[in-house]
């Protein structure tokens, strides 16, 4: 009998993408019918009903309602796609599944999204390379109170335990490519530096060449779809204090990807010349891309070095490469072209913790 799946943040870009993979599987590993989808506005809420699945207008900040709706439903595995900053939501959803495990005896499963920003030095991570099989948890504790995604990360696996729910820490990387769902289908990093491109008729860049890690939105549900096949096969994969999964697909060279991008939009007219400019300051960065200066560099010029193990061992195989990015970045302004701007809540939080 398949499982029922709660995806919170369903609406979202990631969210929303890992609902439609599920929807369109072939296979019978998860039923149509035991799959349900937390929304925070009506509006969204009768967006996805059309799919015929089951919506709920849920407000995780609100322990009581979270723990009514997730018992009524009888969730036994959350997808929690709503905040990597919120810790609250995150609990909330942990104490459910624990008082649904308590009630049933059946497993309950929490797979938690958390964001790469936790993992660089520019937020405060050690330098060097960091492995999802290395002891990321006691690292992350260490270090907890000096960023909110790691705070929440440790709070995630320690409530998790506490609760006798099996927890699962997905980091996407820099994510890429039309979503699948059906309110937003545009990803954050990639089409703001479209957006900020066309707007100053030249593309920026950073002074430092980085280099960022890269998945297709494609791959990235399919690692989710890998760790819901594990749950529901009943196999044992790496959980708790052990189980992070580092959705790494390729490594993106910003310079040369940015490169491609400016004769991709000069082809297109979008911008004025194909030679890349560089950004005097955090600030100037900020205001072409429309984001909080504190946040520049650990969204766009964080430099990481992350090794993803976990999810090969668990059998993801991704199946788009730098290769394949770079010959088909004009798919990336042609999305923005079509959809405008993501309907995305990160970047209202980021200008939210700016001012307190």
């Amino acid at each position: 009998m398949s499982p029922n799946i709660l995806i919170t943040g369903a609406a979202g870009y990631i969210g929303g993408s890992i609902l439609a993979d599920f929807l369109a599987r072939s296979d019978s590993l998860i039923e149509k019918n035991n799959i349900s989808a937390a929304v925070r506005s009506e509006e969204q809420a009768n967006i996805l009903s059309k799919l015929g699945i089951n919506v709920l207008k849920l407000d995780l900040t609100d322990e009581k309602a979270v723990v009514e709706g997730l018992l009524s439903n009888n969730i036994t595995i959350v997808i929690h796609c709503a905040s990597s900053l919120d810790q609250a939501q995150a609990l909330h959803l942990i104490t459910a599944l624990g008082k649904q495990q308590e009630a049933t005896g059946e497993k309950t499963y929490f797979i938690h999204t958390s964001g790469l920003g936790a993992f660089v030095e520019k937020t405060g991570w050690p330098p060097g390379e960091t492995k999802d099989t290395g002891p990321v948890f006691s690292v992350e504790k260490e270090l907890a109170d000096s960023f909110a995604t790691r705070k929440t990360d440790v709070a995630v696996i320690e409530h998790s335990k506490a609760q006798g729910v099996t927890s699962f820490i997905i980091i996407p990387c820099t994510v890429y490519g039309r979503g699948t769902g059906e309110w937003n289908q545009l990803s954050v990093k990639i089409p703001i530096w479209i957006q900020g491109s066309i707007s100053q008729k030249a593309v920026y860049k950073f002074p430092e060449d980085t280099k960022v890690s890269g998945v297709n939105i494609s791959d990235l549900t399919a690692l989710y779809s890998q760790i819901v096949k594990k749950i529901v096969q009943k196999e044992t994969i790496p959980s708790g204090e052990e189980g992070y999964y580092f959705a790494l697909a390729h490594e993106i060279v910003w310079s040369e990807a940015l490169q491609h991008l400016a004769i991709a939009l000069k082809a297109r007219g979008l911008v004025t010349d194909s030679k890349i400019q560089i950004w005097t300051s955090d600030e100037a960065a900020a205001e072409s891309l429309g984001v909080p200066a504190p946040f520049v560099q650990v969204l766009f010029n964080a430099d990481e070095n992350i090794v993803a193990e976990n999810v090969h061992k668990i059998g993801w195989k991704p199946v788009w490469t730098y290769e394949r990015f770079l010959q088909n970045i004009d798919d990336q302004i042609q999305d923005v072209v079509d959809l405008g701007k993501a309907k995305s809540s990160l970047v209202d939080s980021l200008f939210a913790a700016v001012r307190g």
